[in-house]
């Protein structure tokens, strides 16, 4: 019999299984696969472009947005994605469903986000920040209490300083114990401009800081809140009662508010 036959037991047929086997290996990664891989970048514009902040990019997986950086081209946000997540970035034809509206609105929505990599404290900081209302702000010192750590308020400005998705988690909202804005991933003039846009009057809680006011009480109420909770926004100009901090509020008969929680 010669070497080659229909079974393919001879040279001829081991180097035909060879190949296709080489051609197989050539073939593209199914998308399901690639999509577990591989993160999609997209440009968000439209409502956010005359806005606080422009040039707004986002990387995304299958699991949800993963990070966002603004005022960044296309390569420095790739750069700095692969640097801190070791994973190809894709283009998208689209931004993924809620993104938009999340953006313009300051509320996740049903918008997923992908989370995976952070620590313990860093988590919890992030779920912390997540729960302070669009309009109003929180010390990072009620962040820390809030995430179970309540000495921890300066590890608590350097997790948000590494929050991968500001803007969809709010760390702007967070400001200083003494009434200042404090820092912000994008500036400090970003984080004004951002906090303006959603209502906080800012200098009259810069005003209130400078006179050593730290909370408002009502006194037809006698609840005290932080300056800028939709409760103390409520109040009207007389009947408002300034306080240092909740002991200084407590003995003069004031309770905290179970909105905002001051401490």
């Amino acid at each position: 019999m010669s070497g080659i036959d229909s079974g393919g037991i001879g040279p001829g047929g081991a180097a035909d299984r060879l190949e296709a086997e080489l051609a197989g290996l050539a073939a593209d990664a199914p998308p399901a696969l690639l999509d577990r891989i591989a993160a999609r970048r997209v440009h968000v514009a439209g409502p956010l472009e005359e806005g606080p902040l422009v040039g707004v990019q986002v990387a995304f997986t299958d699991r949800g947005v993963a990070y966002l950086r603004a005022g960044m081209g296309e390569r420095e946000f790739a750069e700095a994605f692969r640097a801190r997540f070791a994973r190809p970035l894709l283009p998208a034809a689209r931004p993924p469903a809620g993104l938009v509206p999340a953006l313009r609105t300051g509320r996740l929505g049903g918008l997923a986000l992908d989370l995976r990599g952070l620590g313990d404290f860093e988590a919890a900081v992030l779920r912390a920040a997540a729960q302070i209302p669009r309009g109003q702000t929180r010390p990072y010192a009620w962040v820390a209490r809030r995430a179970g750590r309540p000495k921890a308020v300066r590890a608590v400005g350097s997790a948000l300083g590494r929050n991968p998705v500001p803007l969809l988690i709010p760390c702007h909202r967070v400001t200083r114990s003494d009434g200042s804005l404090g820092g912000y991933v994008f500036g400090a003039d970003a984080k004004e401009r951002l906090l303006r846009a959603e209502d906080v009057d800012v200098d009259a809680v810069a005003e209130l800081a400078r006179r050593g006011v730290r909370l408002v009480g009502s006194d037809t109420t006698g609840v005290v809140c932080y300056p800028t909770c939709g409760d103390a926004r409520r109040i009207a100009p007389g009947h408002r009662r300034g306080f240092r901090d909740l002991a200084a509020a407590r003995a003069a008969g004031y309770r905290p508010c179970e909105h905002c929680r001051p401490a």
